[in-house]
C-alpha cells in the first residue's frame, strides 16, 4: 500500500511497463492485427486503456474526492469502438503511459483515509475508492492477458512449428 494507505498503486505503476515489454518485438502491422473482425488488436486495446484512463478512471477519481457519494454509470468499452478503430499503437501506448502517470500522481497525493470514500455505482451499488482501485488492477490484468494472447498468436505461434499445436490460444 502507498503511504496514504491506498492499495494497488505499485501494480498500476507497473502495468505500462508490462505492456511495453509484451510489445517489444511487435511491428506496427503486428500491433494492428486482429484475430477476427469482432476482436481487438493490440493497438485497439492500448487505445481503450488510454481512453479509460482519462475518461473513466480519472473522472471517477475526481468525483470521489469532490462529491459526497457520487453516482457512477457503467462504463462499456463497446460504446467507444469507433474511437479505438484504426488507433496508432505507438501514440495509444504513449497516451496510456502519460495518463497513467498523471493518475498515479493524483492518487499518491490523496490524504489517508481516501480509500474509504463511497460512491454509488448504478450497476453494483455502493463502492469505495479502494474497491475501485482493485477493479482497476483487474481491468489492467485482463487487458495485459489479452495483449499477451494476441502477441502469442501473431508473433510466436507460427515460429514454434509443430510444438505450437500444444497451445490452445484464444486471442
Amino acid at each position: 500500500m502507498a503511504g496514504n494507505g491506498l492499495p494497488c498503486l505499485e501494480f498500476l505503476a507497473a502495468s505500462p511497463g508490462i505492456l511495453r515489454g509484451l510489445m517489444t518485438e511487435l511491428t506496427e502491422e503486428d500491433a494492428r492485427w486482429k484475430p477476427a473482425q469482432e476482436r481487438f488488436s493490440v493497438a485497439e486495446v492500448l487505445a481503450h486503456l488510454a481512453h479509460s484512463e482519462s475518461h473513466c478512471y480519472r473522472m471517477r477519481l475526481e468525483r470521489f474526492m469532490a462529491e459526497t457519494r457520487p453516482e457512477f454509470e457503467s462504463d462499456d468499452a463497446q460504446m467507444y469502438l469507433d474511437l479505438y478503430r484504426g488507433a496508432d499503437p505507438k501514440e495509444a501506448c504513449r497516451q496510456f503511459e502519460e495518463n497513467r502517470k498523471n493518475n498515479l500522481k493524483f492518487l499518491r497525493q490523496l490524504p489517508k483515509g481516501a480509500g474509504g470514500r463511497m460512491a454509488l455505482h448504478r450497476e453494483f451499488g455502493e463502492i469505495t475508492l479502494a474497491q475501485m482501485l482493485h477493479e482497476w488492477a483487474l481491468h489492467d490484468l485482463g487487458h495485459i492477458r489479452q495483449v499477451a494472447e494476441l502477441v502469442r498468436a501473431r508473433k510466436y505461434q507460427a515460429g514454434a512449428g509443430p510444438m505450437a499445436a500444444s497451445y490452445a490460444l484464444k486471442p
